[in-house]
């Protein structure tokens, strides 16, 4: 590196989005990927490529976002150590999968914001409805799956060491 080149003064973030099905994760994903230096990860666009056709149940579910969390913390540990920011569009709805979080960002020695969507079952059935209609995203939840998935939602701790940032 010469003189003339500039140094990053500035730590890579992971971006952390929690919260219900259809609460708003993605599209905020969406916003937050727009600032410089910054991509998003999307768990549901990882798994309709490489899983659609064996994910037929909540258990097929978890056996696939597990194989690909394997997968994928390594990558997202050099992308943060590389000075890129993410935004992991993986949902932040447990402290098991909050934990697996974690250990990226003390694994890369990133920043962290955990972006809390705390909206209504109310509104999010409305909105998955609305978004299962228009046929618009890679699965379509049924109001059944959205009350078994929603049975495992954990609000974040703020004993858990993340920056949250609430949006109602």
């Amino acid at each position: 590196m010469n003189s003339n080149t500039p140094v990053k003064t500035e730590k890579a973030t992971l971006h952390l989005l929690c919260g219900k099905i259809a609460s708003g994760k993605s599209t905020l994903a969406d916003k937050l990927s727009a600032s410089p230096g910054t991509l998003t990860i999307s768990e549901d666009r990882w798994l309709a490529a490489l899983y659609a056709d064996e994910m037929h149940s909540v258990a097929d579910y978890v056996r696939c976002a597990a194989k690909l969390k394997e997968a994928m913390k390594p990558h997202l540990v050099s992308l943060l150590q590389g000075g890129v920011s993410v935004v992991l569009d993986f949902p932040a709805n447990t402290r098991a999968n909050r934990d697996w979080m974690m250990s990226i960002v003390e694994a890369s020695g990133a920043d962290n914001r955990l972006h809390y969507m705390n909206v209504s079952d109310d509104v999010c059935r409305a909105r998955l409805r609305a978004r299962n209609a228009e046929g618009s995203h890679d699965f379509a939840a049924t109001d059944a799956q959205f009350e078994l998935i929603t049975r495992y939602f954990t609000e974040p701790g703020v004993d858990e060491g993340f920056e949250v940032i609430e949006y109602r």
